[in-house]
């Protein structure tokens, strides 16, 4: 900021600075603009010399990059469609809760999620429940349109698209209007953290969101990351009302993907079906821009086998031991997927068919499938057809001390789940796609150092962009033969080869953990962030952003640059160079009035600013 505040005002102090600061006061008062803009905010020290840190990126920012901690000085609004339960010894229902627990326990964030009950009457205040450093806010969320927004359009429509499998499509009609519906009422209920300092929104349940947030005024940097794949542009086509919700995204001024390939789909989508182009994944619309990028979303490798040793309640205590009883003898496999036609378990237990008429006897597999979306349809067929393969695999191969395919159709605590993985000498992990996967990294954490046991995994998992095929054996997950392969490989592999794959996965576990991957997206997202009141500039708009929101701003510095270095001799060429300037300063004004006339709602100092929240109610 003071990059910019230092060339403004040289800028302005050039011969006929002052005729052109006349001309534009109807725009801003640029004596005002100078003076304001050169002073840091009240309260609120300069941060130096940006220049340390490169083009574009804040001291602060690098700070942030390399330690999460520093997300303290963030003020942080996540929202998801579900939260995590806070608890080790209880089920995660999902990757995305396990990844931002410790993301909201450590930064102070506020998390506003699904509290899975329905009401019929609209309650859009927030009560808050202390985790951590952080709080939760548990909603109820309207009855009436919850089934289109959430079994209709967000998993019926939305979650085989994403995941390109076609023949998986269904919903009704008034899915999407359902889908909006719901959107619309957690924004309400949001507008009440307002004044914090920025919103992080995840997942395919929240796509608009970001454009409800700013219908009725927040105006603070608002993240989307997505935890599913990205498609090409003719699987998202078949979206009903495809190019509403691309729009609807590019509200955000950071997405976030899990992968290089989700970043390019959906900049592939954006030219396809909007026409707009990009540069280095930024892509310009008349709100502002949108930046897009890949975040590898990961585990904390020391919590996770931190769970090895912890004390388990008495009745799974009681489970868990009689499972692994039951489970000694031969090699063991473990798959630990939820219940649900991405994940190929059908496919997976059709390779352990091939592997156990090749080698009767070898191996077992524990598969661990709780249900999911079980009043969905496609969900029960999907049920149905995986205890039926199972069943056939068992009736062919068990034997009376032999039982193949161990199948439990239930929830597993995370300190339950640890010891599973350290028991298992295959971790089998072969999704038909997936955002990322963390089953494969918290095989990886689990692992003895000294007798690791071998990861099988899908290459189409978002994990496979980081583990290559010497540390992970990458495989089809459409292929059964090609899974059974690589199942038997795992079983026989070497001590020395299973240590030197495990050692070269748990360096990348360890080298980027979830607090880095948190710590990189706020920082970007920080870089969004607005670094002075709103009320300081009423000439133009009601506020002014860093560099990353001037997207026109490069160019005004150029044209300015050209202007002092012409000779005053020259009035012509003067001339020319002050009106390219003059055309540079309207584009880039223009700009800044749009979004911010739309964005900025002045601060009420009568309301809570939230700085410190506590447990209790806020009203709208």
């Amino acid at each position: 900021m003071d990059r910019i505040s230092d060339t403004l005002n040289a800028a302005a102090s050039v011969p006929d600075s002052t005729s052109f600061a006349t001309e534009q006061h109807e725009r801003m008062d640029q004596a005002v603009f100078d003076q304001q803009l050169s002073a840091p905010p009240p309260g609120q020290e300069p941060q130096g010399d940006t220049g340390a840190a490169g083009p574009g990126v804040s001291v602060q920012s690098e700070v942030n990059r390399n330690a999460t901690a520093q997300q303290s000085d963030m003020k942080l609004v996540v929202i998801s469609n579900r939260v995590s339960p806070f608890d080790p010894t209880k089920a995660q229902t999902g990757g995305l809760a396990a990844a931002l627990e410790p993301v909201v326990e450590r930064s102070g964030a506020i998390w506003i999620g699904s509290s899975d009950k329905r009401s019929d009457q609209i309650d859009r205040s927030l009560s808050l429940e202390k985790i951590g450093e952080g709080h939760v806010a548990r909603l109820d969320l309207p009855k009436g349109p919850h089934r289109g927004y959430y079994r209709g359009f967000s998993n019926s429509m939305l979650w085989p698209v994403l995941h390109s499998l076609a023949d998986r499509i269904s919903g009704e009609e008034g899915d999407y209007e359902s889908y909006r519906a719901i959107n619309d009422h957690i924004a309400q209920v949001a507008f009440n953290l307002r004044d914090r300092d920025a919103f992080w929104v995840h997942d395919y349940h929240l796509i608009p969101l970001a454009a409800d947030l700013h219908k009725i005024g927040v105006d603070r940097p608002t993240g989307f990351f997505l935890h599913t794949p990205w498609p090409t542009p003719d699987m998202i086509e078949r979206v009903p009302n495809h190019r509403k919700l691309m729009k609807s995204m590019l509200e955000y001024d950071l997405i976030g993907f899990q992968t290089k390939r989700d970043v390019s789909n959906f900049l592939a989508c954006l030219k396809s079906h909007l026409g707009l182009e990009s540069k280095d994944g930024v892509v310009l619309t008349e709100r502002g821009q949108s930046r897009c990028h890949n975040f590898p979303i990961s585990i904390d490798p020391k919590q996770f086998t931190e769970h090895l040793p912890a004390e388990l309640p008495a009745e799974e205590e009681a489970k868990i031991s009689s499972l692994l009883e039951q489970l000694s003898g031969p090699k063991l496999a473990i798959g630990v997927d939820r219940l649900e036609y991405t994940k190929g378990i059908d496919k997976r237990v059709e390779a352990f068919n091939h592997v156990l008429a090749a080698n009767p006897g070898s191996i077992s597999l524990l598969q661990i499938a709780p249900p999911s979306r079980a009043d969905i349809e496609a969900y029960q067929e999907y049920s149905k057809d995986v205890e039926k393969a199972i069943n056939q695999v068992n009736a062919e191969h068990s034997t009376d001390n032999f039982k193949p395919v161990h199948y439990k159709n239930e929830p597993f605590s995370q300190a339950a789940l640890a010891r599973l993985y350290r028991a298992a000498d295959v971790g089998v992990v072969t999704p038909l796609a997936d955002g990322m996967n963390l089953v494969a990294k918290e095989y990886v954490a689990a692992q003895d150092p000294d007798d690791p046991g071998v990861l099988v995994l899908s290459k189409f998992a978002g994990a496979a962009e980081g583990f290559n095929e010497d540390e992970a054996l990458l495989i089809d997950p459409n292929r059964p033969e090609d899974i059974a392969v690589a199942i038997s490989k795992a079983a026989e592999m070497p001590r020395d080869e299973r240590i030197k794959r495990w050692r070269s996965m748990m360096d990348k576990l360890e080298a980027y953990t979830i607090h880095d991957w948190a710590a990189d997206y706020l920082a970007k997202l920080d870089d969004s962030r607005v670094t002075l009141p709103a009320d300081h500039f009423p000439y133009l708009g009601l506020g002014w952003t860093n560099e990353i929101q001037m997207p026109k701003h490069p160019d005004y510095l150029t044209e300015a640059a050209a202007y002092v270095g012409v000779d005053p001799a020259d009035v012509e060429l003067k001339e020319a160079a002050y009106a390219d300037m003059k055309t540079a300063f309207d584009e880039l004004a223009g700009s800044l009035t749009h979004t911010q006339d739309r964005l900025w709602v002045l601060p009420n100092n009568g309301v809570d600013q939230m700085g410190g929240a506590t447990e209790g109610s806020i009203e709208q």
